[in-house]
């Protein structure tokens, strides 16, 4: 995939002015981010995997736009990654259109061996069409992850026949410009949450 100019805007200005919003202001009307920032930033892997088209996607050299927000999930998952992906979608539909362009979804399968291309296309378009699925062999994914603090388990076969995945994080990343990732949401995160801390990154850089 041929890597489009990027906007190398820092949010590292962004952070610190969100994290004083109480401070500024009177009467305390304004809102504290709910993300928890991560100091120093952690390096985003630039490990190459494969979007749904099968092209290459990295999440440091691919991911073009001025604020993108990766999660680690699978298609099956029955409740956290849908409650998750659908609680995020509801926030970003939030925003207004300036600020919306800006922000990128990616969604990392962690069950490469199930969520093949189309599988990974059809259950984001279900979510929002702009969407980027991203699949690798399970080491690649467990590698990247953990380059932003993600945990990714080993799944293993049952003795029913069936198939464990184990356990994954659920941190919602964001990654900046830079292919660094300066703070995560957790799965408890409302819709209002996720569009004024993503409102507030965007205002302040």
């Amino acid at each position: 995939m041929a890597r489009r100019v990027r906007l190398r805007t820092t949010l590292a200005a962004s952070l610190a002015a969100a994290l004083l919003l109480t401070g500024c202001g009177g009467g305390g009307e304004e809102q504290e981010v709910t993300g928890s920032v991560v100091d120093p930033p952690f390096e985003v892997a630039a490990t190459p995997m494969k979007d749904t088209d099968g092209k290459p996607f990295s999440l440091a050299e691919d991911t073009d736009a001025r604020l993108t927000l990766v999660f680690f999930g699978y298609t099956q998952c029955p409740d956290v990654c849908p409650l998750v992906m659908q609680t995020l979608t509801s926030g970003l539909n939030k925003l207004d259109d300036a600020e919306r362009e800006q922000v990128e979804v990616v969604f990392v399968t962690t069950d490469p061996a199930t969520d093949t291309g189309p599988v990974l296309r059809d259950y984001l378009d279900r979510f929002d069409p702009s969407y980027v699925g991203v699949r690798g062999d399970l080491e690649t994914t467990k590698a990247v992850a953990e380059s932003v603090g993600v945990f990714v388990a080993d799944g293993e076969e049952l003795a029913s026949g069936g198939y464990d995945l184990g356990s994954h994080g659920t941190y919602v990343i964001a990654v900046d410009g830079n292919d660094r990732a300066p703070m995560f949401w957790r799965q408890s995160t409302s819709a209002a949450q996720f569009a004024h801390d993503v409102s507030s990154l965007l205002g302040d850089a």
